[in-house]
């Protein structure tokens, strides 16, 4: 992949203007190489980032480049494991929608049933009204724990869909290339704005 960082700035310009990153909350990678990535620094406001504002990580978390005085992301753990375990991912965005964060407390044992929507198929299911579930973490103070909890249930068994949730924290979305990220990612946010204006309006009953 040529040099994402631009593309990166950009998402992350598109993102806070929905309201999905404000201040300088969320985080945002692409792969540099086969085994290292550029993830977004520690506490650079999300619509005002350069190229300057993302360090070079390996897949064990170790600096390979950076700009003097930047240091990656506290969840750059996440994104290894994400790209770990799914070799086609190239680029991956974690974001803090409200939707999202209260989607996370209609989840059951680690999992939130999607609704059964067309749309899915953006997200690799074929069926029509499939049952598809988005796993669910825990939230952690120290997110390495996160990270070894996503790690342990993708050991298990890999979602169906490319996301996964945080409770009351952020929704992460991965793809192929940045369009495929972000097509999902758009796929999840609708999922998640289609779940709580139901339950607002008492449809579906429980999930």
């Amino acid at each position: 992949m040529t040099d994402p960082r631009a593309k990166l700035a950009a998402a992350a310009r598109d993102f806070y203007q929905r309201g999905w990153m404000l201040g300088t909350a969320g985080n945002l990678s692409a792969r540099r190489t086969a085994d290292s990535f550029w993830i977004t620094a520690s506490g650079r406001p999300k619509d005002a980032l350069s190229e300057e504002d993302f360090v070079a990580v390996d897949l064990a978390g170790r600096v390979q480049e950076a700009t003097a005085g930047r240091r990656p992301s506290a969840e750059t753990s996440i994104h290894q494991v994400i790209y770990r375990h799914f070799p086609e991912a190239q680029v991956i965005f974690h974001v803090h929608s409200v939707e999202a964060n209260l989607c996370g407390h209609f989840a059951k044992a680690g999992q939130l049933r999607l609704p059964p929507l067309e749309m899915l198929k953006g997200l690799g299911i074929p069926e029509a009204e499939p049952a598809v579930d988005l796993p669910v973490f825990a939230n952690h103070v120290e997110v390495a724990q996160i990270a070894a909890d996503m790690d342990a249930a993708f050991l298990q068994r890999l979602p169906r869909v490319p996301g996964a949730l945080i409770h009351e924290h952020g929704m992460t979305a991965w793809g192929r290339d940045f369009d495929a990220a972000r097509h999902h990612l758009e796929l999840f946010e609708y999922c998640f704005r289609y779940l709580s204006l139901a339950r607002l309006h008492g449809l579906g009953g429980e999930s």
